[in-house]
């Protein structure tokens, strides 16, 4: 079979999550036990994961994360008043997010607010929002600037856009 034509036009259809699904399948010898739709559905598969994981990729660049956080590495043992339960709920599906409620983290310096933030905001990409990642002072600078400049019209616009 003439494989390259094939992987050609499925670049060309930018179905590359297929592309690397096939050439793992050509490498595997128990692959062809199984029947066409079998395979088929393998490739499907393959395609809509690599999709799927390509948009979070985005999403998360877009975010502008400070680093890497997520809600699994939170640490409850220290003391510092959260609530465990709470921050579970806020997390579990990012129902906040969908219910267009507003988050406040706020305590004394070094208790890991920007890690709490970062964690919630990396979830909600995860479950499919968009969102930018700003310090209060930056996000007001942003605002002071374009309004000095003309541009504060189309700077709101763009953030409302934005879920999280």
């Amino acid at each position: 079979m003439l494989t390259q034509p094939l992987m050609e036009k499925l670049v060309a259809m930018r179905l590359q999550g297929m592309v690397e699904a096939l050439k793992t399948q050509e490498q595997e010898l128990e692959i062809h036990e199984l029947s066409f739709l079998e395979r088929l559905s393998l490739l499907v598969d393959q395609q809509w994961n690599w999709r799927e994981n390509q948009a979070l990729e985005r999403r998360l660049k877009a975010a502008k994360l400070r680093g890497p956080a997520c809600v699994e590495d939170i640490d409850y043992r220290a003391a510092r008043g959260l609530d465990k339960s709470v921050v579970r709920a806020l997390a579990k599906d990012s129902s906040w997010v969908r219910n267009h409620e507003n988050i406040f983290v706020i305590g004394p310096c070094g208790v890991g607010k920007s890690f709490l933030a970062s964690a919630l905001v990396q979830k909600a990409c995860r479950d499919g929002h968009s969102a930018l990642y700003l310090r209060a002072a930056a996000l007001l600078r942003d605002l002071a600037l374009a309004r000095a400049d003309g541009s504060l019209r189309h700077l709101l616009a763009r953030l409302s856009r934005i879920d999280v």
